[in-house]
Order: structure tokens, then C-alpha cells, then sequence
């Protein structure tokens, strides 16, 4: 399966939804296909404007690495040096926290969405309910 332009704008939308929904500060919203290219992004109005680089980054290591946020996070915390090395070879993209989410499909990674703007469980949460309205599994 590859993941379309349809699920992307279905995603983004229905993150945003949940984020109105639980009060959240406002969002940015990217979505990633496998090879780690945007497919989509979109900056709530009111949010930072450096937002775009953080949901790039938490999507974006989920990809490079076939980890989600919460795992990647683990790893740094157990494991400083592995992934600062990692983030020294993608050029300092990697965002490892809570919020990029990653999207697999019959075992293989499809792509990946990187919510910010609230804190990093409450976007994995957006995330998560934007990934379900398009019909698809996310691993946070």
C-alpha cells in the first residue's frame, strides 16, 4: 500500500478535529511518505512559525528509523550516544519525542505524521486519532 495525498488531507484534518476536541494549543500537522517526503503539512493559525522543522523531525525519525516517537525517545534516553550519533547523519532532522508517529502497512513503513504544538503525548493523541479517521495504524 502507499500511502496518498486522500489519507494525508484526511489525517491532517481529523488531527486537527481532535486537537479542537481535547482544547489543545494550536497545531502543525506533516505527514511523511516512506521515503521520508512531505506529502502534506499545515500550520493552525496562531501556531509557531519554527513548527514546521519539529513536525518534520518527529515524523521524520520515525521513517529513517521504523521507530515511533515514544520508542525513539526510549533509545535516547538509554542510549545518548546512539542517537545523537544517529542525528549527526540525518543532519540533525531527527526529533525523537512523542508526537511522530509511524504508519506501517502489512509490516512495511508506509510513512509517518508529526504532530506539534501541545505537549508531545497530547499530539501523539491527535496523531493517533487522525491516523483512525483515515483508516489506517499508527505506532506512537
Amino acid at each position: 500500500m502507499t500511502l496518498s495525498l486522500d489519507h494525508a488531507r484526511t489525517i491532517i484534518a481529523a488531527t486537527r478535529a481532535k486537537g479542537r476536541e481535547m482544547g489543545l494549543k494550536p497545531l502543525s500537522v506533516v505527514v511523511l511518505d516512506a521515503g521520508g517526503h512531505v506529502l502534506a503539512f499545515e500550520r493552525e493559525d496562531g501556531a509557531a512559525p519554527g513548527r514546521f522543522a519539529i513536525a518534520h523531525g518527529k515524523a521524520y525519525g520515525a521513517v529513517m528509523l521504523g521507530m515511533a516517537g515514544r520508542a525513539q525517545m526510549a533509545r535516547a534516553e538509554a542510549q545518548a550516544y546512539f542517537m545523537a550519533a544517529v542525528n549527526g547523519v540525518y543532519g540533525g532532522q531527527v526529533v525523537p519525542v512523542p508526537g511522530g508517529v509511524l504508519l506501517r502497512e502489512e509490516g512495511q513503513v508506509i510513512g509517518a505524521v508529526g504532530v506539534t504544538g501541545d505537549t508531545s503525548d497530547n499530539d501523539a493523541e491527535a496523531a493517533l486519532a487522525g491516523i483512525t479517521a483515515a483508516g489506517l495504524t499508527g505506532e506512537a
